[in-house]
């Protein structure tokens, strides 16, 4: 009987310990998302697919929409995963110039 008695203390002390430690990871992170504009010398429908095939996969990136027409790479990002720095330096490791677009009022249909 008192086999069991310990039996069931450390059954409860480990699952205590378990409801505690689930607890303890329901901290809830929130991240702000941005969004920023580049021109990037892209040039034709093989370098679009460069960046559509690599800039989705770094770090903190949501959404990539690219505009060949008009050479802009939009990104939406996580600004606590990533910043418009490492995103630029991750557009030009692939072989092209970028710039950050300020306004991109107007700039659409030109």
């Amino acid at each position: 009987m008192r086999v069991v008695q310990i039996i069931l203390a450390v059954m409860f002390l480990l699952g205590a310990n378990a409801v505690s430690a689930q607890d303890s990871k329901k901290v809830v992170k929130t991240s702000k998302e941005e969004q920023v504009v580049f021109s990037v010398s892209m040039h034709c429908h093989n370098c679009e697919q460069k960046i559509r095939k690599n800039i989705p996969y770094e770090k903190g990136v949501k959404e990539l929409t690219t505009d060949l027409d008009n050479k802009l790479v939009t990104i939406k990002y996580q600004t606590d995963k990533t910043d418009k720095a490492k995103l630029k330096k991750s557009i030009e490791k692939l072989g092209f110039t970028c710039q950050e677009v300020k306004d991109t009022v107007g700039k659409t249909g030109q």
